[in-house]
Order: C-alpha cells, then sequence, then structure tokens
C-alpha cells in the first residue's frame, strides 16, 4: 500500500492571518466599547436633564387641590348656597381587614343603607388598597360620638372633614338656585375630562348655569411616593382659585311672601324689576328640598319625588307652559294698533257672540253682549268679542308676527338652563305638528289666548315689564353681579341691548290705561284687589281652559272637580306712576284669575311697595357671609375637631322651608 502525501504548513501565512482577525476582532471590541461609551456619554451628560426630569415625575406626582365652590347670596346678601363642613367615613381596606366584617361591624355603630355598602364595594374594587374610599358621606353628630368610643376597634377606618354644598333656604329657593350633584361619567363626556377633577357639577338653577365661574380652577401640590405610588410627602403647592361668587337680583322676603301667597295651591309666579329686568322673586309650586342631591339622593327620596303628581321637580316657569287666556289680550290690543287695523278710540258693537262669515257656529262672550267697545274697555272689562273680530280682521300670519315681536314663541333668555320657547299659534307649527289644515276659527281663539298657544309665566312677565316700562323689553336675568375673589369688588353681570315693543308711545299709553281700568273702572274684572290700597296698579286677570265647552254653554271651572279647573292668570304692575315691580301670577285649577291669582299678585305689590313681608322664623337665619366665608377658607386643612368648633351646629342651620297657611284667594 503506498502512502499518502503529507501537506506540509504555512506558518508564516497563518500567522498573518490570525494577526488579521485578531486585529479585526480588537477593532469590533473597541467600535463596541465605544459606542458603549457615547451611550452612556449621552444618557449621563447630552440627556441628564430629560431623564433627570422623568425620574423626578416617578418620585413627584402631581395631585390636584379642588378649591371652594363660589358662594351665591340673594340680592340684600343673605346666603343662598354655600360650603360647610361636614364628616365622612373613610376606610383604607388593606389597614381595615375583611370588608363584610367591617361592614358588619360598622352597621351597629353608624346608620349604613344599602347605596352607601353598594358604593363602598365599587370605590374598592377599582382603586388600589392603600387608597382611602369613603363608607359614608355624611356622619350626624350621634354617629360621630359612638364611633369615637369604638374606633381602636376598627383600624384604617377614620372620620375625615370636607366641604359639602348647603341651602339654608331649603325649598324656597330650589327652582332658582338649584343644587349640584356628584360628577358622574356624562359629566366628563359633556364637559371634557377636566371636569373628573370636581367632586360635584351643577344639576339645575343657578348652579348649572354659572357652573364654569362657580366651581373655579383646580389647584395642584406636589407630592413625594414611593415606587409603589404611596406619598410620603408633600413638596410643593399650587393654589386653587376659588370660585366666583354671585350675588342674586332675588329678595327673599318677596320669595317668601309669593311662597306663602298661594297656600295649598300649584303653580308658579315671577315678580320682575321693569326698570332693569331683575328677577325679584320666582316660584314654581311644589318645590323640594335641593340638599337631598348635594352627595347622591337615596331611592326612598327620589321615588317619593317623581310619583308626586304634582311634580315638584319641574321647573314651571322655565319648562312649563300653557294657554295664556285673556292675559294676551293687551299685546292683541297693541299688535291691533300697531298694524293700523285699530286706533285707540275705535268702537266695535259686541252681541256676545262673534260669527265668521258664512258659518253658524259662535264665538261666545262668557260676558254677553257689552254693546259699544273701545280698546280701553276691551281690556278693562276682558271682551272677548272685541279681540274675536281683531284676530280675525288681523289673520294668524300678523298675529304670529306681532306675538313674536312681543317676546312670546321664544326663549327669554333667562339664565337658566332648558328654557321652554313655548308656542305661538301658526300654520307653520301646526303643519309641523299636525296634518290637519289651519282653520279660520283657530285665528278666531288665538285671540284670546286659547288654543294651541303656549306662554310660560316668565314671558308674560316679561312682556308686562315692557309695558310698564314705556314698551322697553328687557332680558329677565337672575344673578345681578359676581365678585372674583372675597376682597374683589363686585362687578355687574353684563346684558344684551333691550328691544322695543313699539315705537309709538301713545299706543302704549293706551294700552297701560286699559290695564289699569282693569282695576279701577266700574266694569273692570280685577276690582277687587285694589281695595285698602295706598298705590295705584294696573293688570290684566285671565281664565285659560283645561275642557272644551259643549256647544254654545260656557262651564263654571268652580263646578269643575280640581284637576279640571281652569289655569288662572293675573299680569300687573305697580305703582302705576312709577312702576317698580311687574308680576305674573299662574294658579293651576284655580279657576278665575280675578279671585285666585290677583290676591297672590296684590300680597307681592304690597311686600315690595309697603314692606309688608309675612315673618319670618327667627331659628331659619343662615351663617352670615363674612362667618360662611370663613368657614371656607380653613375647613380644608383644619383637623375634624378645629372644622366642628368652627360651626358647632350644622343641622341647626339647615333650614327647610315648606309651604303652609290659609290660602290668599278662594
Amino acid at each position: 500500500m503506498r502512502q499518502g502525501r503529507r501537506r506540509l504548513k504555512n506558518h508564516v501565512r497563518e500567522t498573518a492571518q490570525f494577526r488579521v482577525r485578531a486585529l479585526l476582532g480588537f477593532a469590533i471590541v473597541v467600535l463596541a466599547l465605544g459606542g458603549l461609551a457615547g451611550w452612556y456619554f449621552k444618557l449621563q451628560v447630552l440627556d441628564h436633564a430629560d431623564y433627570a426630569r422623568r425620574s423626578e415625575a416617578n418620585r413627584i406626582k402631581p395631585q390636584p387641590v379642588v378649591p371652594a365652590r363660589g358662594i351665591i347670596y340673594d340680592r340684600k346678601g343673605r346666603i343662598l348656597a354655600d360650603n360647610v363642613p361636614a364628616f365622612r367615613l373613610d376606610v383604607v381596606p388593606e389597614d381595615a381587614g375583611d370588608p363584610k366584617a367591617l361592614v358588619a361591624g360598622l352597621s351597629k355603630i353608624v346608620t349604613l343603607t344599602a347605596e352607601d355598602v353598594a358604593r363602598f364595594e365599587r370605590e374598592r374594587k377599582a382603586n388600589r388598597s392603600f387608597r382611602a374610599v369613603t363608607l359614608k358621606l355624611r356622619l350626624s353628630e350621634e354617629e360621630m360620638a359612638r364611633f369615637a368610643v369604638d374606633q381602636w376597634r376598627f383600624p384604617g377606618v377614620s372620620v375625615e372633614p370636607y366641604l359639602t354644598r348647603r341651602y339654608p333656604y331649603g325649598a324656597l329657593m330650589a327652582h332658582i338656585v338649584g343644587y349640584v350633584g356628584r360628577t358622574d361619567e356624562k359629566d366628563i363626556e359633556e364637559y371634557g375630562p377636566g371636569q373628573a377633577l370636581f367632586t360635584h357639577t351643577g344639576r339645575a338653577g343657578i348652579e348649572r348655569y354659572y357652573d364654569e365661574a362657580l366651581r373655579g380652577k383646580v389647584g395642584y401640590e406636589e407630592v413625594k411616593t414611593n415606587v409603589e405610588g404611596r406619598a410620603l410627602g408633600r413638596v410643593g403647592r399650587i393654589p386653587a382659585t376659588a370660585g366666583a361668587d354671585l350675588r342674586l337680583a332675588v329678595d327673599v322676603d318677596l320669595q317668601r311672601t309669593m311662597v306663602e301667597a298661594f297656600g295649598d295651591h300649584d303653580g308658579s309666579a315671577v315678580a320682575i324689576d321693569p326698570k332693569t329686568g331683575e328677577i325679584l322673586a320666582m316660584a314654581s309650586l311644589p318645590s323640594y328640598d335641593p340638599n337631598l342631591f348635594v352627595n347622591g339622593i337615596s331611592s326612598a327620596d327620589y321615588r317619593a319625588l317623581m310619583d308626586n303628581p304634582s311634580r315638584p321637580l319641574f321647573n314651571r316657569n322655565v319648562l312649563g307652559g300653557g294657554p295664556p287666556g285673556s292675559t294676551v289680550k293687551p299685546f292683541m290690543a297693541l299688535a291691533g294698533l300697531e298694524s293700523g287695523l285699530r286706533r285707540p278710540g275705535d268702537r266695535v258693537f259686541t252681541t256676545g257672540e262673534f260669527h265668521i262669515p258664512g258659518q253658524k257656529r259662535g264665538y261666545r262672550d262668557a260676558h254677553g253682549g257689552s254693546g259699544w267697545v273701545d280698546l280701553h274697555k276691551s281690556i278693562a272689562a276682558s271682551v272677548n268679542y272685541y279681540y274675536y273680530k281683531l284676530a280675525y280682521d288681523m289673520g294668524i300670519a300678523r298675529l304670529s308676527t306681532y306675538m313674536h315681536r312681543y317676546g312670546f314663541g321664544e326663549p327669554t333668555g333667562i339664565d337658566l338652563a332648558g328654557e321652554n320657547g313655548g308656542v305661538v299659534p301658526s300654520p307653520e307649527w301646526k303643519a309641523r305638528n299636525s296634518r290637519e289644515p289651519w282653520y279660520p276659527g283657530e285665528t278666531v281663539i288665538a285671540g284670546i289666548g286659547q288654543g294651541y298657544w303656549i306662554a310660560t309665566t316668565l314671558q308674560l312677565a316679561r312682556g308686562t315689564a315692557a309695558l310698564a316700562a314705556d314698551g322697553v323689553l328687557r332680558r329677565p336675568h337672575l344673578a345681578r353681579d359676581r365678585r372674583d375673589g372675597f376682597r374683589s369688588p363686585w362687578t355687574p353681570m353684563p346684558q344684551p341691548v333691550p328691544k322695543r315693543l313699539s315705537d309709538n308711545i301713545n299706543y302704549i299709553r293706551a294700552v297701560q290705561g286699559g290695564m289699569e281700568g282693569t282695576i279701577y273702572d266700574p266694569g273692570g274684572t280685577g276690582r277687587a284687589m285694589a281695595i285698602g290700597a295706598s298705590y295705584r296698579m294696573a293688570g290684566k286677570t285671565g281664565t285659560a281652559q283645561r275642557v272644551s265647552r259643549k256647544g254654545n254653554v260656557s262651564t263654571n271651572p268652580h263646578s269643575l272637580p280640581l284637576h279640571l279647573r281652569h289655569q288662572a292668570w293675573f299680569i300687573g304692575y305697580a305703582p302705576t306712576e312709577d312702576p317698580r315691580i311687574a308680576v305674573a301670577v299662574m294658579v293651576e285649577h284655580g279657576g278665575y284669575g280675578g279671585s285666585t291669582a290677583a290676591p297672590i299678585a296684590r300680597k307681592l305689590f304690597d311686600g315690595w311697595l309697603l314692606g309688608k313681608y309675612p315673618e319670618a322664623d327667627p331659628d331659619a337665619i343662615p351663617v352670615t357671609a363674612i362667618g360662611a366665608r370663613a368657614v371656607v377658607a380653613q375647613a380644608s386643612p383644619t383637623p375634624a375637631s378645629a372644622a366642628r368648633a368652627a360651626i358647632p351646629d350644622l343641622d341647626a342651620a339647615t333650614v327647610e322651608l315648606f309651604r303652609g297657611g290659609p290660602g290668599a284667594a278662594r
């Protein structure tokens, strides 16, 4: 066997190859080390400020500081809505142990509802175990005393002070001031993510309309935390800006007079200053206690309100409305003058029944035939025939145009949300809401405020104030002034430029004379209300039918069941030589305006002009403005004992005013 050839190694070549590979590996290592050094240089030097900021951000957490909500006053400085210390029961789950055992033990000391427990469980599961969760939002003095004795048995449970909204006058001012409720997901969707920082959001009334101004601006404090997010201490603070204070034009004394004058009747009323458009008083009855809603109303209380057939939550002045009846006649008379179809001295012979040419059916006048009637007598004696014929001569298109000019069929612009604009009858409106054509008879009854009419008490009050102010139609408003800070001056709330009902003052004077005749003429429908008055007044009574008459037979509203009785209306102003108050009153199921609504207006006139107010309950006097502001300023950082010392008896200061007393009119 032949031996194979042996291959000789080239040591020189292998050595050279090894050197090349070693140098290449070394170069790669050097480049890698250089890149790493460069990256370290970038992190430690070039990007130091950025990463230091990020590191600090992980250690320092900003937490929002919610400001105190602005205080609401009446025109004389009496508090209508403020912030007072309250006390809640907080639980830190990781320190409290078994939740079920905890709730069972605490329920023997404090009253816990099913809603309290359900809310606690929901929030406990949604938060970290070391964060406090509220079990009960409002503790009474007795509950706090009982818990203080047994607090040692419940580790992780504490009583914490906080500010809560309070409405000292309760139901008396509910439909004006409104109320706040705890912020929910719908509020966040409507107002944006920032709304989640505020515990409460305005739900109704002034609280809702001026919510953004009242809630203020959120501040922040920087809190040092550990890796788990547990707070270790406070580093810095950017103070919150407290909400603006509002001073309303409403007078509490006149408001109480208005509510008590209704007695047991339901209805609505508005009193307004003709010279400024300021709302002096405004009631919708029955009312409700807004304090129930602040921290969440119970199911039982809410169901009681919703099941009440009189609808206490329904603001009749803003959301309601109905046929204005004869109270529309002064405005119809002015429209007749403005259109050129009538002059103040023109007379119409009334037979007691108006017939449309070519029709057999007549439109009766409740007062019967009145003979020759001019504009003055048509208003004073409320002669329907005059307005049947005027509406027919005017036509529905022109009638609708003038009524819109006078402020009907559209919102007044009051500073309350959701205002109903009402309805002025017109073929266009009927076409949108019915398949029936427009009939001439509907034009005729529109002249006396019947048919498809929907007018609110607020619209009638505004129109009456314009007649009292020689034709100047102003925006009705509740908020008079605001101030941004306790030491800042009050600044008036800006108002739009007013409009005019008519440029002819003689036309306005003619209508004013007719309204004065309502009170003082021998045949005036409101003569009884002027008995014993030391000032002169003007007005117009009205009755809006709730049931149709059968054929040509009129129905006495007092013979009907209560729920079918007509609406009683009155509009008016006083004193006639220099009007300082204009009112509109609507009494549901009240029958006739002259006997039911007019006496309420008389009490309002006496109250505002003569100072004849019902006696106030001395226990119903709320805390002073200075005292309330001091509480707001100190309550947040003050411990529970000191906060309680600031207001020694919280419950006694909370006042609920209910309607009562004998009826003002029968």
